[in-house]
């Protein structure tokens, strides 16, 4: 799966729900055409994403698996949804669209994610020096 070196996560602040708590970014030319091309189902479960910028519509070409698919506007507002797309198949050309979130198949039903929602993605910029369980005394 194309990939940035920090992974992050996307959550639907209208829901309260976590899309995504291991997402990956596709920004370069090439990360962004391959997208989610060699990825097996087995390491694209609950709780993957991969989030396309810049982007207006995906295609499944060469993939084995279905997908939901959710198209941003500028402000990570939920502009369209295209659930369950199935493999070999091509989602509309949103032009008010600046960014899609790939994410498992069932993922938009299962958090009640709708058109209107604002997202909120976030990337961790510096593992945590400390772990707060060390000041725990057992």
């Amino acid at each position: 799966m194309a990939s940035t070196a920090k992974p992050g996560y996307a959550f639907n602040r209208t829901r309260q729900a976590f899309l995504a708590s291991s997402l990956r970014v596709a920004k370069s030319y090439w990360s962004r055409l391959l997208g989610l091309i060699g990825t097996d189902s087995a390491n694209f479960g609950y709780g993957q994403g991969l989030w396309i910028v810049p982007c207006r519509g995906i295609h499944t070409f060469a993939m084995n698996f279905p997908i939901d698919v959710l198209y941003l506007d500028s402000k990570q507002l939920v502009v369209h949804i295209e659930e369950n797309v199935a493999p070999w198949r091509v989602t509309p050309v949103r032009m008010d669209t600046v960014s899609v979130v790939e994410l498992p198949a069932r993922t938009v039903w299962t958090t009640g994610t709708m058109i209107g929602d604002v997202l909120e993605i976030g990337f961790l910029t510096a593992a945590p020096k400390r772990s707060p369980l060390e000041n725990v005394s057992g």
